[in-house]
């Protein structure tokens, strides 16, 4: 899936806000979803090469605000359920398997 530029920009202030709703720090969620900051980094621009880790940031993010009794902002491009993504390896995303390396 490749999003055009104002999907992108939408995405990377839907993963912000969500973030800053949730309370936590980037070292935080870094050392939850046992990745480096770097590719932290690389997830809140939509700079990795992985299509699956945006959706498990976008995923853990919102079980994060939700846990807190509070509404996440809602994504407008990573909507829907992943498992009917073909091109998305949803066994990866439900296990919050993240790509190897920082990018």
């Amino acid at each position: 899936m490749t999003l055009n530029p104002q999907q992108i920009k939408n995405t990377q202030n839907e993963l912000q806000q969500n973030f800053e709703l949730s309370g936590l720090t980037k070292e935080q969620v870094a050392s939850d979803l046992h990745i480096s900051l770097t590719k932290l980094n690389h997830l809140f621009t939509l700079t990795q090469s992985s299509l699956n880790d945006p959706w498990i940031l976008r995923n853990y993010l919102t079980k994060k605000v939700e846990a807190l009794g509070k509404k996440p902002v809602p994504f407008t491009a990573l909507v829907g359920d992943w498992h009917q993504y073909w091109f998305l390896d949803s066994g990866l995303i439900d296990a919050r398997k993240m790509s190897a390396g920082d990018d």
